[in-house]
Formats: C-alpha cells, structure tokens, sequence
C-alpha cells in the first residue's frame, strides 16, 4: 500500500517536508553537524558544490571532495530533530516519493556526525577527539520504535545495577552501536561509550538556578564500566543517530570535539580551533576514500 500522504509529507514541488530536499540532492556519505553555520565550514573544503538547500534549521550542501560525492547536513541539537533529518534522509533514498511506496532495492547510506561534546574522564582532555564505539540514550527515542535489542541489550541491565538505590531514570535507557568499520578509521581517538541526553543543562547534570533532581549523576556515569568500555562523553545526538542508523540498516559514525572537562570544570581556550582541526582531519580522511 502506498503510504499516506498524512506520514509521507511533501512540499508542493515534491521535495520532503522538513529538509525540503529531493532524492538527487542527498549523497551516500553524509556529515552532520549540530550547528546550521558549521556547514559552510565544512564544504569549503569541498571541490565543487552541486546542491545548497535551507530550509528552518536543516542546512544541506552536496558536492564533491576528490572521488568522493558528500552531503554536509546541519540536524539542529537533539534527538527530536535527529529522528526528523534520518527518518527524511532515508526516505529520500529507500522510497520512491512519487509512487509512495518502499523501493525494491535498499540503498545504504554512511553517516558520520561531526559535533561537540563534554567529557567525563579526567584523563581525556579538552580539545581532544572521541570516536564514540557507542551510544547509552537518556532521551528515550528508540523505545517509540520496535527496536528490542537497543532496548534489552546487556549493557543496560549492567547500568541498573550500577545506578541500584542511587537514582530511578526517569525515562527507560536504550544503547545502540557504531560501525566497527569507520571506527577503525580513527585509531587515534579516544574511544568510548557517549551517553546522549534530552538537554543541555538538568539533563546534564549542570545545575545553574533551577535544582537538578540527581546532583551524583556525573560521578554515576563516570564510575559506570561495561566490560572495560567506559562512558567518555556526554551530548545531545549520538544514540538516536546510531539507534536509528541501526535500525534502518545505515552504517554511523560520531566524532566529537572535547570543549569542556566536566570533572576538572575545564573549558577549552579556543574551542573554534578545536572544531576546525577536527573538520579538517576528518575530511582528509574522507578525501582518500571510506
């Protein structure tokens, strides 16, 4: 049956809603960045630009960098605008807008998020880079989708022993995966787990007037330890985007710049330098192929 025009909406000249893009648009490796004002940053370094496309928050540019054909795509901060930018991307590729309906043939996109995160570990400094080997999600996006093994899967069991008599979360955890395969790419990163929340200040731990309800959070997540994998980072996107890389069949990668050092209180001098080192490492490494 074809879907309805009520859960597949398209602009007037056929485009999706949201992104306000049309299949053509979108390349197989794709970067998305938090900020609307990153993604010029990012495709100055292409070669050419073939697609420049805004609409609200959602700035796409597509072109080239050497071989490689590349989309730089900004999601906005957090995992409610996450669920719209990869739900839409996906749809532009795997369903045929005209007809409605679900193509054939599946078609396999690369993700790799280039944002920015706080760090947990004294150990990992500011203005380094984490390639994140997976996700603990806070914000309970996957539990709204048929995803059983982010939802039951042995990390989090270990997570509520853990947490026993200290906190109750209030919304149910999920823990989602990256691709092995691009978290190869970057063997010089520091690796870890990245616990993505529903918000920038109580939701982490960041107490300014109003009250948090779990001043131990950090030091709980902190001191969590997962068959030797430790939570390294916390943010804003990384579980929904590999929950819902894994669930449609995309491969996902998340790379953060380290600005701030929660437990030494520590922010970066220039963090604007930070970023751009980052961009600049992660597209000469695209440039040689993924």
């Amino acid at each position: 049956m074809p879907i309805q025009s009520s859960e597949l909406i398209l602009n007037a000249d056929g485009s999706i809603y949201h992104l306000h893009l049309q299949p053509e648009q979108v390349a197989p490796l794709i970067l998305t960045v938090g900020d609307p004002d990153r993604v010029a940053k990012v495709s100055r370094y292409f070669d050419r630009i073939e697609h420049r496309v805004r609409k609200r928050e959602f700035v796409t540019h597509t072109g080239w960098l050497g071989k490689e054909r590349i989309s730089v795509i900004s999601t906005g901060i957090g995992p409610d605008n996450v669920d719209i930018v990869f739900n839409e991307l996906d749809a532009l590729v795997n369903i045929d807008l005209t007809t409605r309906q679900v193509k054939d043939s599946f078609k396999q996109l690369t993700f790799i998020r280039l944002g920015t995160a706080g760090c947990l570990q004294k150990d990992v400094p500011v203005d380094a880079f984490v390639a994140s080997s997976g996700a603990v999600g806070m914000d309970g996006l996957m539990h709204f989708y048929r995803a059983p093994e982010q939802q039951n899967h042995p990390l989090l069991a270990a997570l509520r022993r853990h947490t026993a008599g200290k906190w109750d979360f209030p919304v149910a955890p999920y823990f989602s995966r990256g691709d092995e395969g691009l978290l190869q790419l970057f063997p010089d990163f520091h690796r870890g787990i990245t616990a993505t929340n529903p918000g920038f200040y109580g939701p982490q731990g960041r107490q300014l007037r109003a009250p948090v309800a779990l001043p131990e959070y950090l030091d709980l997540l902190q001191s969590f330890d997962f068959q030797g994998e430790r939570i390294i980072n916390l943010e804003m996107e990384t579980a929904a985007i590999y929950g819902l890389s894994e669930l449609l069949g995309h491969r996902a990668l998340s790379i953060s710049a380290i600005l701030a050092n929660r437990p030494l209180g520590q922010f970066s001098p220039n963090p604007a330098r930070t970023v751009r080192r980052l961009l600049e490492q992660v597209l000469e490494k695209i440039s040689h192929g993924i």
